[in-house]
């Protein structure tokens, strides 16, 4: 399943929605004109299937002596169960903070020291939450080998943080994707991808569209 026929699955579930004039407000305060939700793709056996193959393959074909499998909370915890058993690899999740009660973990489940760990998400923006999972996962003293995700925003934020902390990021499709979708499909306008592209290399400086 090439990146252009997950972004057609993703859209025809209403799992990619594309709104210029009422931007979605993420938990980040941006405005944006893009919203996916992967989560939806889970009610859909088929899409389902066909996405963990293709994080199963490109998770073969880019990393070596994989130790554990490690989903990040919440929206990456079913994408990494569905990947651990494909692979047959032991799973944990990384809360997004550490319990307030009981063992007090912010990772879950028996993480051995000195693993190899790959990191799953369901998407990228900033790469922030991810990268606080993976700053969890070191401290445990495990190495991570990288991280994989269904969609990428292509921020160049993400890129740099990564880049910065030497992470190899990988997603089975992205942001100059759906572009690309949209404009073969004819899905908006012209006027409407260039708004796109632009709000792309500046995400944090919301401009209202007009038509």
């Amino acid at each position: 399943m090439s990146a252009q026929k997950i972004i057609s699955s993703l859209i025809s579930i209403n799992s990619i929605k594309i709104n210029l004039k009422n931007p979605y407000v993420w938990a980040s305060g941006w405005k944006s004109p893009i919203y996916c939700d992967n989560r939806i793709s889970l009610s859909y056996p088929k899409i389902r299937d066909n996405i963990t193959a293709q994080l199963v393959n490109k998770i073969t074909s880019s990393f070596n002596k994989i130790d554990a499998i490690a989903g990040v909370a919440t929206a990456g915890i079913p994408q990494a169960s569905l990947v651990a058993k494909e692979l047959n690899l032991p799973l944990v999740y990384v809360r997004s903070n550490a319990k307030k009660h009981g063992m007090k973990n912010m990772i879950e489940g028996d993480l051995k020291i000195n693993s190899n760990v790959l990191v799953i998400e369901d998407l990228i923006s900033t790469g922030g939450s991810s990268l606080k999972a993976i700053d969890a996962i070191k401290e445990r003293k495990c190495n991570v080998l990288g991280l994989i995700c269904i969609f990428n925003y292509s921020f160049e934020i993400s890129k740099t943080n990564f880049k910065s902390n030497s992470i190899k990021v990988i997603s089975l499709c992205n942001y100059y994707d759906l572009i690309e979708f949209v404009k073969i499909k004819k899905i908006i306008s012209s006027k409407e991808i260039e708004f796109l592209e632009n709000w792309r290399k500046n995400p944090d400086m919301w401009t209202n569209y007009s038509s």
